[in-house]
């Protein structure tokens, strides 16, 4: 009985050796199907070599200089004489299936033998093609760092380590995308960021089972706590000195491959509306400039909805020197005030849309002459006041001075609530409107963190960094909402009395 159980076991080994073996030969043969998939077949010393490669992946010239030319100098040839005689790291030999589908699929060669086929020596010569390093587009500036981020990851992680070269920063890397297999580094600053931070944003994403994960834009909205909303939850940017900062304060970053933008999360309202100059000026003009942001916001939101309700309610809040302009302006006019703001503010988006998607010089001239043709073409046909085309051409202006650009997507779109509030109800339109509008952002949490903050819940210590920007030695300690672990910024040293010398005397 004992011995039949035995021989039963063997045949099992033997079996699922057999299995092992046919699983790798039938990888290769499926990956043969493609006309990019090279099996090349050499001989050295009695004994066959296949060298097998996505041709399309791979560095052909690393290729020939690396591997090809170093195998015929070979006195003997076997996988761990081939490993140890080729100038390249990052090289295994594995018989796992999916370890040798997954690696070929990024760039790596694969190296078997005859006398043993259900082996293989897989060799990294991924070709490195993709942008260089360039100026940011969307977050560009003047006084600060002219460098931004590109779609290879490993370049991303190097910009940041540039600025944050310490130990302290960990890299954790996951996959994420059944089909597009996309890399996805978590970054924080160990000792500094609230773990709990990083467990929550490493288990969502773990938690996502989708096929295709392409941009950072994709993996955020997966990500939100309450994706029915305009407003960005996690901070986009190409800024690989935003990254440092925020990574300084405590917070958690997310660089994505294939992606030239990086998220940070937990972010706050008030960030949307900061950019990196503000730090590197003096803290007057930067507070100022900042509040000039905000109020453009606000103006490009409101400005058009006050003028639908005060026309078509509340007209005796008017100026009478006023009001007859408004009046002469509108004689022709046969639309209510609302048709009238509709029909520019959708002119203006079509403008934007058109200009975003054709080419750059041809985008920049249909923005332009696009404007000034429609504009004046509709005041002169009566479709529209020329009061209203300033005030709808300010609020287009104002709507672009949001550093964020998904920021100001959002507050694009804000704006037609508003008028059909104003429409509706007049200035307690607008009011509602607005009522709804700051419960919305009182309920959203960014990774479970007060979106309102520092406003609600109103926290006096994170206002040095908020609607102003204090001097730096206001910034003591990192912000509360984090709930870092190292709260302190600037450590404590002793005061040493300091003597004035009169060099003219001495």
């Amino acid at each position: 009985m004992l011995f039949n159980r035995r021989n039963s076991q063997k045949n099992l080994n033997r079996k699922d050796d057999f299995n092992k073996v046919s699983d790798i030969r039938s990888l290769f043969n499926s990956l043969s199907s493609s006309n990019d998939f090279i099996n090349h077949q050499g001989n050295l010393k009695g004994i066959g070599y296949w060298v097998s490669f996505y041709r399309s992946l791979i560095d052909g010239q690393e290729l020939h200089e690396s591997v090809l030319s170093v195998i015929p100098t070979l006195e003997t040839i076997s996988l761990e004489q081939i490993k140890e005689n080729i100038p390249i790291e990052n090289t295994l030999i594995t018989s796992t299936r999916k370890v040798i589908e997954e690696k070929m699929m990024r760039g790596e060669i694969a190296i078997r033998l005859d006398t043993n086929l259900d082996e293989c020596l897989l060799i990294n010569i991924a070709s490195k093609q993709g942008r260089q390093v360039g100026k940011p587009e969307l977050e560009f500036g003047i006084i600060s760092p002219q460098e931004a981020f590109v779609e290879d990851i490993d370049i991303n992680l190097n910009l940041v380590r540039k600025r944050l070269p310490i130990p302290e920063l960990q890299v954790n890397e996951l996959t994420v995308g059944s089909l597009s297999k996309t890399k996805v580094a978590v970054i924080y600053i160990e000792g500094i960021v609230e773990q709990e931070n990083v467990d929550t944003v490493i288990q969502r994403i773990n938690e996502i089972e989708f096929d295709e994960i392409l941009d950072g834009s994709n993996l955020a909205q997966m990500l939100y706590d309450d994706s029915n909303t305009l407003f960005p939850l996690f901070l986009h940017t190409e800024r690989p000195d935003r990254i440092a900062s925020a990574l300084s304060e405590g917070k958690v970053a997310m660089v994505i491959d294939r992606s030239s933008s990086a998220l940070i999360a937990p972010t706050i309202l008030l960030e949307y509306f900061i950019t990196m100059e503000d730090y590197n000026m003096p803290w007057v003009p930067a507070s100022a400039f900042r509040l000039l942001r905000i109020f453009a916001v606000i103006f490009s939101i409101f400005a058009t909805p006050l003028y639908v309700a005060v026309l078509t309610f509340h007209y005796e809040l008017i100026p009478k020197d006023l009001l007859e302009t408004i009046v002469a302006s509108r004689n022709l006019i046969p639309f209510p005030p609302l048709i009238e703001a509709l029909f520019l503010e959708i002119s203006i988006e079509l403008l934007r849309e058109a200009a975003a998607r054709l080419p750059t010089k041809v985008g920049q001239t249909l923005g332009i002459v696009g404007g000034i043709v429609i504009g004046q073409a509709a005041v002169v046909a009566g479709l529209t006041s020329n009061i209203l085309l300033i005030i709808v051409a300010l609020s287009a202006l104002a709507s672009f001075v949001t550093p964020i650009y998904k920021m100001g997507n959002a507050i694009r779109l804000l704006r037609f609530p508003f008028l059909l509030g104003a429409q509706i109800w007049g200035l307690l339109g607008i009011t509602l409107v607005s009522v709804f509008l700051m419960t919305h952002l009182i309920k959203l949490t960014s990774m479970g963190h007060p979106y309102l903050e520092p406003i609600y819940p109103f926290r006096i210590k994170d206002w040095k960094d908020s609607f102003v920007r204090l001097p730096f030695n206001f910034f003591k300690s990192r912000p509360v909402n984090l709930r870092t672990e190292n709260v302190t910024r600037q450590p404590q040293k002793q005061k040493t009395s300091k003597k004035r010398k009169n060099d003219f005397n001495e």
